[in-house]
């Protein structure tokens, strides 16, 4: 999302700038995190649906439980080894001066947001790869 953000030109943004819209900016961040994540789980969801024969959404629910372990999993990892590996403090990349209230807030619904939509995004998309073997076995069925 950032080379895309940098392609279009949204680096030519002055500090200011971005403190009059950084609400504007996290809402906009926000939403194109939770569709990627969507989109991600979906198709996660998609191919375990389309692997197994029958109950695509009992398999499109197990993508999204792996994934959020492994997210926790990462989490606590973040949490064990602390500023010790991160990368990122390391660079010098730009912030947006945003109140820390606002961030929290807004991380919190965001976190909402991404959990019940991934979570159907994944059932949904388990659902979506379980039709293929439906479609087959009634095209078997009509020799």
């Amino acid at each position: 999302m950032s080379a895309a953000g940098g392609a279009i030109g949204l680096t030519e943004v002055s500090p200011s700038e971005a403190r009059q819209n950084a609400a504007t900016v996290s809402i906009v961040g926000g939403v194109l995190l939770a569709v990627v994540l969507m989109l991600a789980y979906f198709t996660g969801g998609y191919n375990a649906g389309r692997l197994s024969r029958f109950d695509g959404g009992r398999q499109g629910f197990g993508v999204w439980v792996v994934g959020l372990l492994i997210t926790v999993l990462l989490a606590v990892a973040g949490l064990v080894f602390g500023s010790e590996y991160n990368v990122l403090q390391r660079l010098d990349l730009p912030r947006i001066p945003i109140d820390e209230g606002s961030l929290a807030t807004g991380g919190l619904i965001t976190l909402a947001v991404i959990v019940l939509g991934t979570l159907l995004a994944a059932i949904v998309g388990g659902k979506a790869g379980e039709r293929y073997h439906k479609k087959i076995d009634r095209a078997g069925l009509d020799r």
